[in-house]
C-alpha cells in the first residue's frame, strides 16, 4: 500500500504543511478501490472527504451539510483514518445519539479492514446514565423486596448480565434505570472498578498520545471534557487530537446547553448537603454545623413546596419547562452565606478522599449559584422547574453559551468538522444558509458546498398538505385532534398501513393511540416504547407492515429501508414551545423573533424528521403533514421557506391526487 508508505515517511520527514499532496492521493486511491472492494462510491462523498483534508491541513474549522443517503460516516472517516496515521494523534467523533454512535463504530471496523488497515483501535464512549452502577445496586438488594422489579434489575446488575442500559431487551423505564445507573462515579476508590464498564470506558477515552486511533463519544461527553479543560482541570478525553468531527451537529446547541445546566432535585441537594456534612464533621468534630446543616436544609424543603406547586398548575407534561413564580418566605440569601461558609471549609479540608472533597465542593458551588439565581442576584442565568423523571426538578443554564463554544471549541488549536443532514436554512449564500446555527454555536470556520441526497425526489416522492385540518392553537386542541385523527385514519388506509407518525407532543399520540385502539383497523397499530432502545417496536412494525406512532428520539437516527416504511404523517409542525424558557430569551434577542428563531428551530427538526422516509435508491413514498399552516390558503410567511427546504418537489393538497399517486407508483400493498 504506497500511499500509506508516503504518509509514515511524510509524518517523519516532512512538515504538515506539506501533507496535502499524499492526503489528497490516498483519499483518491481509497475510493478507486471502491468498486474492487463492493462498496458504492455516492455522489458528494468524496468531495466531503477532500474538504475536511483540506480543513485538516490548513488547521480550519468546516460547516459541510451531507444529505441522506451521500454515506456521511464513510466521507469522514476515510481521512480521519488517514489523518491519525499521518499525525499519531486520536481523531474524536462526537455524535448526538447512541445508536449512530455504535453505527460508527461498525463502519469504522468495516472501511478499516477493507481498506487495509491492520488494526484500528477504538472506543465508544457514552454517558454515565447509560452505564449500570454495581456500586448502587448493591446497596439496593436488601431484604424484605425480592420480587420488586427494582431490586430484580439490582440482582441482574450484580451478576454481570447488565452493564449498560442497551443490554437490556425491550428496554426500562427512565425512572427505573435512574435507580442504577452511574450518577456520582466514585472511581478508583470503588471496589467494583475493575468490572465496570464505565470506569474501563473513561480510561480509555483518556488515553495517552500513539495509545487510541479513534475515540467515539456523545457530544455530551465532549462538551463536558470542553468545560473541564476550560474550568483547568483535567479533561475527559485524550489531550492534543488530531481532528475533532461532530455530526449530528445540528443537536449541539441543546447538548451545550443540558451540560451547563445545573439540575437539582429536593433528595440530591439533601444528599449533598449530608455528604458535605459528613466530611467536615470528621475534620472538626464541630456540632454547631448540625445548626447551619438543618437550616439549609429547611430551606431547601420550601423551595421545593412552592416548586412543586408550580409544575401542579402549570406543567401538562413529564418534558415542559415552566417558569417559577416568585419564590416567598425562604431566607436566600442567609441561605448563600452558610453555603458559602460550607464552601470555604471544603476548600481547606485535608484529606485522602480528595475527589470526593472536589465533587462536593463543585455541587456547592452549584447549589450558591441556584439560590443567587432564586434571589435575584445573579442574573446571567436562566431558570425553570419540571419533572422529566417523575420528580420535582429546578434548573439552571447560562443564558448565552455561544462565547463558550467559541473560545473552547472553534478557537484554532484542533480542526473541528461540524456535520448533518440538516444544518442548513434556505439562502442565495452559504453564509445565509449556514446563518441560524452560526449565531447559535457561536461558530467561526469555513463553509463548505451543501452535498445534496442523491436519492430521486423528484419521481419516487410526493408532499401532502392537508389544507382542511383546523389550525392548532391551544383553544381549539379537541378540535384539532378530532379532525386530524379523522384525516389521519384516512391516509393510513390509503397505504395499508406502512406509516411512521411523528409527534411533536405525548400527549397528542396518547390520545390518537387511544382513539386507534377503539377502531377495527385493517393494519397493525404500534406506539413507541419508553427507554433508550426502540429496536423491538421498529422489527414488530417492520414485521406487521402497520402504523408506528412515535416522538422524540423517532424524529432522527431512525433508518426503515424499503417498502415497510412508505408513509411518514407529521402530526404537526415541531415549532419550540414559545413559552419554554430557553426560547423566550433567544426570541427576546431577535428582531424578527418568528423567522430568526422559532421557524429555522423548526425547520432543523422538521427535516430531520421528513429524512426518515428516503433512505436508499429505490424508495418510494409518501410525505403528509397534518397541519394547516403549511397550506396556500393560510398565507403564512414561512411556507415558502419550508417548501423550499425540503427535497419534495411534487406537493399537493388535494386528496385525490396523493390517492392517484400512490397507485400509479405502486405503494399501496
Amino acid at each position: 500500500m504506497s500511499w500509506l508508505n508516503d504518509l509514515y515517511k511524510l509524518q517523519k520527514r516532512e512538515p504538515v504543511k506539506d501533507a496535502e499532496p499524499a492526503l489528497v492521493n490516498a483519499i483518491f486511491r481509497m475510493y478507486d478501490r471502491f468498486q474492487r472492494l463492493g462498496l458504492t462510491e455516492r455522489l458528494g462523498q468524496q468531495d466531503m472527504s477532500l474538504d475536511i483534508a483540506d480543513a485538516y491541513v490548513h488547521g480550519r474549522n468546516a460547516m459541510i451539510e451531507a444529505g441522506v443517503g451521500i454515506g456521511k460516516s464513510f466521507a469522514y472517516l476515510i481521512p480521519g483514518l488517514l489523518i491519525n496515521q499521518l499525525s499519531r494523534q486520536p481523531v474524536i467523533i462526537a455524535t448526538s445519539s447512541i445508536q449512530l454512535s455504535e453505527q460508527i463504530h461498525k463502519d469504522l471496523r468495516f472501511i478499516g479492514s477493507r481498506l487495509g488497515f491492520s488494526m484500528v483501535r477504538s472506543v465508544v464512549g457514552k454517558g454515565m446514565g447509560q452505564y449500570a452502577c454495581r456500586y448502587r445496586a448493591a446497596e439496593l438488594l436488601q431484604p424484605g423486596e425480592p420480587g420488586s422489579p427494582l431490586a430484580a434489575l439490582a440482582e441482574r446488575i450484580m451478576d454481570a448480565e447488565i452493564d449498560e442500559r442497551a443490554d437490556l431487551k425491550g428496554g426500562v423505564s427512565d425512572v427505573l434505570w435512574s435507580n442504577v445507573c452511574v450518577n456520582d462515579c466514585k472511581f478508583e476508590h470503588c471496589h467494583y472498578k475493575n468490572t465496570c464498564a464505565f470506569y474501563e470506558m473513561r480510561a480509555k477515552i483518556n488515553a495517552g498520545p500513539g495509545e487510541m486511533d479513534v475515540i467515539i463519544v456523545n457530544q455530551d461527553l465532549l462538551i463536558r471534557d470542553l468545560i473541564k479543560k476550560k474550568e483547568g482541570t483535567r479533561g475527559l478525553i485524550a489531550e492534543r487530537p488530531a481532528l475533532i468531527i461532530i455530526d449530528e451537529a445540528h443537536n449541539l446547541e441543546a447538548k451545550v446547553r443540558d451540560a451547563q445546566t445545573l439540575e437539582f432535585t429536593y433528595r440530591g441537594m439533601c444528599r449533598v448537603l449530608e455528604d458535605a456534612m459528613q466530611l467536615l464533621f470528621k475534620q472538626s468534630a464541630d456540632h454547631s454545623l448540625m445548626k447551619s446543616f438543618k437550616f439549609v436544609k429547611g430551606c431547601v424543603k420550601d423551595l421545593f413546596r412552592q416548586i412543586e406547586a408550580d409544575l401542579l398548575h402549570t406543567a401538562k407534561q413529564d418534558n415542559d419547562r415552566i417558569k417559577i413564580s416568585e419564590i416567598t418566605g425562604v431566607p436566600l440569601g442567609r441561605g448563600v452565606q452558610v453555603l458559602q461558609e460550607f464552601r470555604l471549609s471544603l476548600s481547606v479540608l485535608a484529606s485522602r478522599r480528595e475527589r470526593e472533597i472536589d465533587n462536593t465542593f463543585e455541587a456547592m458551588n452549584g447549589m450558591i449559584d441556584l439560590f443567587q439565581v432564586l434571589a435575584g442576584t445573579e442574573d446571567n442565568y436562566l431558570l425553570w422547574a419540571g419533572h422529566p423523571r417523575g420528580e420535582a426538578t429546578v434548573s439552571i443554564c447560562p443564558k448565552g453559551i455561544s462565547q463558550f463554544l467559541k473560545y473552547s471549541l472553534f478557537n484554532g488549536k484542533t480542526p473541528v468538522i461540524l456535520t448533518s443532514a440538516t444544518l442548513s436554512q434556505s439562502g442565495d449564500t452559504p453564509e445565509e444558509q449556514y446563518a441560524y446555527l452560526t449565531r447559535s454555536l457561536g461558530y467561526r470556520g469555513e463553509y463548505m458546498e451543501r452535498q445534496a441526497s442523491p436519492f430521486d425526489y423528484d419521481n419516487h416522492t410526493m408532499m401532502y398538505i392537508a389544507k382542511d385540518v383546523p389550525q392548532y392553537n391551544h383553544n381549539n386542541r379537541e378540535a384539532y385532534l378530532e379532525a386530524a385523527y379523522k384525516e389521519l385514519l384516512r391516509l393510513c388506509n390509503v397505504t395499508d398501513g406502512r406509516a411512521l407518525v411523528l409527534f411533536s407532543a405525548k400527549e397528542d399520540m396518547k390520545y390518537i393511540h387511544q382513539k386507534l385502539s377503539a377502531e377495527k383497523l385493517r393494519w397493525a397499530l404500534h406506539m413507541q416504547r419508553e427507554g433508550s432502545s426502540q429496536d423491538g417496536v421498529i422489527a414488530e412494525f417492520r414485521s406487521s407492515k402497520g402504523v408506528l406512532l412515535s416522538t422524540g428520539v423517532f424524529w432522527e437516527g431512525v433508518n426503515i429501508e424499503g417498502a415497510d416504511l412508505s408513509h411518514l404523517i407529521v402530526f404537526r409542525l415541531p415549532f419550540p414551545v414559545p413559552a419554554d424558557p430557553v426560547y423566550e430569551y433567544k426570541a427576546a434577542q431577535a428582531k424578527n423573533p418568528l423567522m430568526e428563531v422559532f421557524v429555522p428551530d423548526m425547520l432543523l427538526r422538521l427535516r430531520q424528521g421528513t429524512g426518515r422516509l428516503i433512505r436508499s435508491e429505490t424508495d418510494l413514498g409518501v410525505l403528509s403533514i397534518l397541519d394547516s399552516r403549511l397550506s396556500a390558503g393560510a398565507r403564512n410567511p414561512y411556507r415558502e421557506q419550508v417548501l423550499a427546504a425540503l427535497p419534495f418537489t411534487k406537493v399537493t393538497e388535494e386528496f385525490k391526487v396523493l390517492e392517484k399517486f400512490v397507485r400509479e407508483k405502486g405503494i399501496h400493498r
